[in-house]
């Protein structure tokens, strides 16, 4: 009965899982800027990429908070937590590198912007 049981929930949280939306980018970016020609149309592209670093460095925010819990309070971890120190240091900078891409592209857009004439 027991394995019925696993099963059943093992099932189930599939059918959940499948369900979940992935679209991260509502809408096209690579078409959204390609087709860029307005000041409007750079400076919105340039609020979206603001938005995205501001998430971004929240999550890197959020993961250099981890590590310092796993610093202070190591010993709650075992010996997993050199490992897990490792990789919050790596979600870390890999959130902080999008942070400052987006932060870049939304530079590069402001700078389209003032160059447009409208």
């Amino acid at each position: 009965m027991k394995v019925k049981n696993v099963f059943v929930i093992l099932a189930t949280l599939g059918l959940l899982a499948s369900c979940a939306n992935i679209d991260h980018h509502p809408m096209d970016m690579t078409s959204a800027v390609r087709n860029a020609k307005t000041k409007a149309d750079h400076n919105a592209l340039a609020k979206h990429y603001e938005d995205a670093a501001q998430k971004m460095q929240a999550k890197a925010k959020a993961q250099e908070n981890q590590l310092a819990e796993y610093e202070a309070h190591g010993s709650y971890y075992g010996r997993q937590t050199e490992d897990l120190k490792e990789h919050t240091q790596a979600l870390a900078r890999l959130y902080q590198e999008a942070a400052d891409a987006n932060t870049s592209m939304a530079k590069s857009h402001r700078q389209m912007a003032e160059q447009t004439k409208e």
